[in-house]
């Protein structure tokens, strides 16, 4: 069942969004070579808190930590720990904040040291679908027409969208309906209303969409080992358009 959301909210939604944008630009100057994962989810648990906000993925269905922090051929729901960074790895960085009832979600991917043009160009895919998405949104619009746009945009350049993993509406839940995909057929899906809250989350792989879950059950993984990038934002749909709730000006 899909719930829209009243103008106050959407700014509670904000609220949790801007706590999210706190985390970015704490966690985004230390992406850097020895710079341990389970450092940067220390620190993004340290802003969530000091701002008034829970970690919304921390036990949520057993998960352990309050990041997901995904290094390469890893595409989401990395568990961050002892693990090193080390120059040209990918950091994808997922993060959720829950505050006053309600929930925020958004997810960057970085490089650590000199950027490596490739790997940057798939960064850029899985940010430019998303952008590209919200700036052709019309009124009318349903799932299925923000979900072709955004494959069109990452196959367009030479990449592929996961299949097995989506976007979600959110609100009084982290996860609520409806499910949007990053690959579809515009017209088909649910209508695009004002009130409507969504964290849209393109995932690009450099090569096969294929993915697997390793042993640890939750870190999933391209099936071929090529890089991952995850891009996210929290999205509110108005009557007069959109509104951004987690941009951050952190790319």
């Amino acid at each position: 069942m899909i719930e829209l959301k009243s103008k106050r909210e959407i700014q509670l939604i904000g609220e949790a969004g801007e706590i999210i944008k706190k985390v970015f630009a704490a966690v985004c100057p230390m992406i850097a070579e020895g710079v341990a994962t389970a450092a940067l989810d220390s620190v993004a648990e340290k802003v969530i808190l000091e701002n008034g906000g829970e970690p919304a993925f921390k036990g949520y269905r057993g998960y352990p930590k309050t990041a997901c922090i995904s290094l390469n051929e890893a595409v989401v729901h990395g568990i961050p720990n002892g693990r090193q960074l080390k120059k040209g790895d990918l950091v994808s960085f997922d993060i959720g904040v829950k505050r006053k009832g309600f929930y925020a979600d958004a997810a960057r991917t970085w490089q650590v040291g000199t950027p490596d043009p490739a790997k940057q160009a798939l960064i850029d895919a899985a940010k430019a679908s998303l952008d590209g998405a919200l700036a052709a949104y019309k009124t009318g619009w349903r799932i299925g027409d923000l979900s072709e746009t955004i494959q069109q945009y990452v196959e367009k350049r030479g990449f592929q969208v996961v299949r097995d993993y989506a976007g979600h509406g959110i609100g009084r839940q982290l996860h609520e309906d409806p499910q949007v995909p990053n690959y579809g057929k515009a017209g088909r899906g649910a209508k695009i209303e004002p009130g409507l809250v969504l964290a849209i989350e393109p995932m690009v792989t450099a090569g096969h969409y294929a993915v697997e879950t390793l042993e640890d059950g939750w870190t999933v993984v391209t099936k071929d080992r090529k890089n991952a990038s995850h891009y996210e934002d929290t999205i509110a749909f108005t009557e007069s358009g959109f509104i951004n709730l987690t941009s951050d000006g952190v790319l």
